[in-house]
């Protein structure tokens, strides 16, 4: 079929709808133990919904309001606070970062600022003792963060992209000499609040922090046991510190869409952090960094965001600014597909944009069936609709499409040569108007309730 793209966003709140209860059979399959979902379209909240549980051992259910350790999302926010400084005229991008952090080796205080935002300068990811990312030792302080500062550079200066925890750690410390104020103290208050985020802080305070959801470690090997997420992370903070909502994400990040109309940044600097600084290489799938931001493309879609992944915690946030929606998708859990359920949610969105909005005459046949090989969704998209597998990573991929010829009948128009192209599709209605049965060229599917007790009463 060949799909136009539609200009307004109609079809967005049947794709959000679809995208929930998507994701709700994901959480079924997995059995992750929580994840909370955040979309936004032109600032406005389209979908704020969460699964599972903000901590397995206690029970405590996860609410839209509990907050997670979104790690190095955090990256963003720090972008952010110095190109606000470069608006006021306090530092220039160019500047060498020496200018402001005394103290420094004479080839890591040459980088700029631009190169150390892009994660351009030459510095080791994670210096040569990582073990406070695996809750073994307390997180660098600045002596400490200063000491692996001290050591050679990997790289030189603007040679190439290479991510470091250590350059957002020291661009830390730049925001603190050029502003005279601690780093949390500061950017809380020109940043996190200008912008209205009020469940975003720089780093874990239980004072501040309210309903937390407490990670949680991999079903292997050990099985999954609770990662509390409480730890300090002090000195890299700027780099992986922060706590928030994915309602909270997707405001921040869709206001750095240059097209926003509510943000705490000029237009000029959102360009400059979303524009593609460096390629990632080698990588199979293209990639780009900016200054705080990465950027790709998902089906044809252009996006920027940023991805964390924290002891215990995966999250990543995505803007795709053609369509001027952001979402964040966090999960409680260090084996959390928060990225590939990203990649899922733009596959969604892409199909229902392509369609449109469904039409009158396949607006009733939504749904979800089960047989004993599993679920099928109905998905009306335009004038057609599509029979879907919640359980896929994409679940429009190739999937047939029916053409309804009346309420309870159609046809499948579209199908693989190895499925059932041309054969008949059949509902059977209710009194009241619900959907009893759907045959699928012979093949029967019931409601979930239905079909669990019908399979019930066959295995006694």
């Amino acid at each position: 079929m060949n799909i136009q793209q539609t200009s307004s966003t109609d079809w967005l709140p049947a794709a959000v709808r679809y995208i929930e209860s998507w994701l709700e059979f994901q959480m079924r399959v997995s059995e992750q133990p929580g994840c909370s979902i955040a979309i936004a379209c032109e600032g406005t909240p389209s979908l704020e919904r969460a699964f599972g549980a903000a901590n397995l051992t206690t029970g405590e259910v996860l609410t839209p309001q509990n907050r997670f350790r979104v790690a190095s999302q955090s990256k963003t926010f720090t972008a952010a606070a110095l190109m606000l400084l470069r608006e006021r005229g306090r530092v220039r991008l160019d500047d060498a970062v020496g200018q402001y952090v005394k103290g420094l080796p004479d080839a890591l205080a040459e980088a700029t600022l631009m190169q150390l935002l892009s994660h351009s300068a030459g510095l080791t990811s994670n210096g040569t003792e990582q073990a406070y990312w695996n809750g073994l030792l307390p997180w660098p302080d600045e002596r400490t963060l200063r000491g692996e500062l001290s050591l050679p550079l990997i790289l030189s200066p603007g040679e190439r992209h290479k991510y470091s925890n250590l350059g957002y750690g020291l661009l830390g410390l730049a925001i603190e000499a050029v502003t005279g104020e601690r780093f949390d103290t500061w950017i809380t208050r020109e940043v996190l609040q200008t912008a209205g985020l009020h469940d975003t802080v720089p780093d874990y305070r239980a004072s501040e922090v309210g309903a937390f959801a407490s990670g949680h470690a991999g079903r292997l090997p050990m099985g999954r046991f609770v990662i509390e997420g409480t730890d300090r992370t002090d000195a890299l903070s700027a780099a992986t510190g922060f706590v928030s909502t994915p309602g909270d994400l997707a405001r921040f990040f869709g206001q750095l869409d240059p097209a926003s109309s509510d943000s705490i940044l000029s237009v000029a600097s959102r360009r400059e952090m979303a524009r593609r600084h460096w390629r990632s290489e080698p990588a199979a799938t293209e990639t780009y960094y900016g200054l705080g931001l990465a950027s790709g493309s998902i089906e044809g879609h252009e996006y920027f965001g940023h991805s964390g992944s924290f002891q215990g915690y995966q999250s990543r946030t995505c803007v795709v600014p053609e369509w001027r929606v952001a979402a964040s998708i966090i999960v409680n859990a260090i084996d959390g597909p928060a990225s590939s359920w990203m990649d899922t949610v733009v596959h969604i969105l892409n199909r229902f944009a392509g369609a449109g909005r469904a039409s009158e005459a396949v607006s009733g046949w939504e749904g979800r069936w089960w047989n004993v090989w599993g679920a099928v969704d109905l998905v009306p998209l335009g004038d057609v609709v599509v029979l879907a597998s919640p359980d896929d990573a994409s679940p429009f991929t190739d999937a047939d499409e029916i053409e309804p010829l009346s309420p309870t009948q159609g046809r499948i128009r579209r199908s693989s040569g190895y499925r059932n192209y041309g054969e008949a599709v059949e509902r059977t209605i209710s009194k009241d108007g619900q959907a009893e049965t759907l045959r699928v060229a012979g093949d029967e599917f019931l409601p979930e309730v239905v079909f669990v007790s019908r399979q019930a009463s066959l295995n006694r």
